[in-house]
């Protein structure tokens, strides 16, 4: 099924923001491209990183003459229940795939490549739950796999271990098939005999999530949403998702409440939904809600999808930004909060490392009891929080903004067609 993207967008708009030099070798790379048609395809149209990425990357590649479309695959929610046990194997979590939930997972492969036009010189296919229609592929197309979700090696120190391997060894046939594959760090990449190239995701300054909102509007809309004026906010933004770690992150707040010693009020705000492709949101939002239930000075907020100018207005009042993923492919919310120059306290875990530099950037935290010390240590350090926020926003405007993407995948299909 076709998408929906954002408004139309042009690389100039980004003139003033972004690095000159950047935005020159884009469009130099898309007159070179110019007329190339490319798709890409992932799982859901709304909710999730993806989604998000994929609303603002795509007119920017029409803008430079690419014919570029975004495709979404459609299934039963048990197909959606089988992609999520891929996507927490994937990430470390035991799993016991069957041969009647693999051919599940191929028969509906094949149901969509029926449906979708593979028809374009370059198809990107984001994830793994399209990542099998690579059989159905048009003759003389260029395949390429962007694989966003944390596949490093290493082993936490909490209930996950290394990739599961048998549901990697089902899956990565079909990524030997693809003429590249894209990850968001060198530690996600694998023993692949296709070549590999390393992209960070990026965050578009201009979207409704992350454009300047005024003071007055802020004020607005955290109190139509409930949260409370006279306090110092705490707040995660994420998926209810078990890899998120909602139910850690109130356990370090009531730590951080019954030791602190400051007379400073706080709340902490949970706030976020569920993806089309996520059968275990409400489950996960149900044990948060639980946990959290006897706490007057905790919010947890759902809100749909299509949220993105009530979360801009909570990154922006908020006083401190958490994000404490176990596991982590990027963490754009991570990104969108140090734009915003707020401080950061977030877990080690994958392409956070990319944006938290410890002391520089924000603040790493390994364990409950930690992030209730970042906490104590930055309502006692305003001017740290402030300093850090900075850097932060700094970081963010070098390194993870949505045409510094847009290049990357550019140089690829250039290296691909030249």
């Amino acid at each position: 099924m076709q998408a929906q993207v954002n408004a139309i967008r042009r690389l100039s708009d980004y003139e003033g923001i972004v690095d000159p030099e950047i935005l020159d070798e884009a469009a130099r790379l898309g007159k070179r491209l110019q007329g190339l048609t490319v798709t890409h395809i992932n799982s859901t149209r709304q909710g999730g990183g993806v989604a998000e990425l994929l609303s603002s990357l795509i007119p920017l590649f029409n803008d430079l003459g690419l014919k570029t479309s975004w495709q979404v695959i459609e299934g039963p929610s048990e197909f959606f229940k089988v992609t999520k046990m891929f996507h927490n194997a994937l990430q470390g979590l035991p799993a016991h795939v069957t041969s009647e939930m693999f051919e599940l997972y191929r028969r509906v492969t094949q149901e969509n490549a029926r449906r979708l036009d593979l028809s374009a010189d370059v198809v990107f296919v984001h994830d793994y739950q399209p990542l099998a229609l690579v059989e159905q592929r048009a003759k003389d197309s260029i395949w390429i796999w962007r694989c966003h979700v944390d596949l490093s090696r290493s082993i936490p120190k909490v209930w996950l271990s290394r990739p599961e391997k048998s549901v990697w060894e089902m899956l990565s046939p079909y990524v030997e098939q693809y003429e590249g594959a894209i990850f968001s760090m060198a530690e996600f990449a694998q023993n692949l005999p296709i070549p590999q190239h390393i992209i960070p995701p990026a965050i578009d300054p201009l979207s409704e999530k992350n454009c300047a909102l005024s003071s007055e509007e802020i004020e607005r809309v955290l109190c139509q949403l409930g949260i409370p004026r006279d306090r110092k906010v705490f707040l995660q933004v994420s998926r209810f998702d078990r890899f998120k770690d909602p139910v850690g992150v109130i356990q370090a707040y009531q730590i951080f409440k019954r030791r602190t010693r400051l007379l400073q009020k706080t709340c902490l705000v949970l706030a976020g939904g569920g993806a089309d492709d996520d059968p275990e949101g409400a489950e996960v939002l149900a044990e948060v809600r639980a946990r959290a239930a006897r706490d007057p000075d905790i919010f947890i907020l759902e809100r749909p999808p299509t949220s993105h100018h009530e979360i801009n207005a909570l990154q922006r009042g908020a006083d401190i930004v958490l994000q404490k993923s176990i596991r982590e492919g990027f963490g754009l919310v991570v990104a969108e909060a140090l734009w915003k120059k707020k401080p950061v306290v977030a877990s080690a875990a994958g392409g956070i490392k990319l944006q938290i530099l410890d002391g520089l950037t924000g603040l790493l935290a390994n364990s409950v009891e930690e992030l209730a010390d970042r906490l104590e240590y930055l309502l006692e350090h305003p001017k740290v929080g402030e300093r850090l926020g900075q850097t932060g926003y700094k970081h963010v405007k070098q390194n993870f903004l949505i045409p510094r993407q847009l290049r990357d995948y550019l140089r690829v299909l250039a290296d691909r067609l030249t």
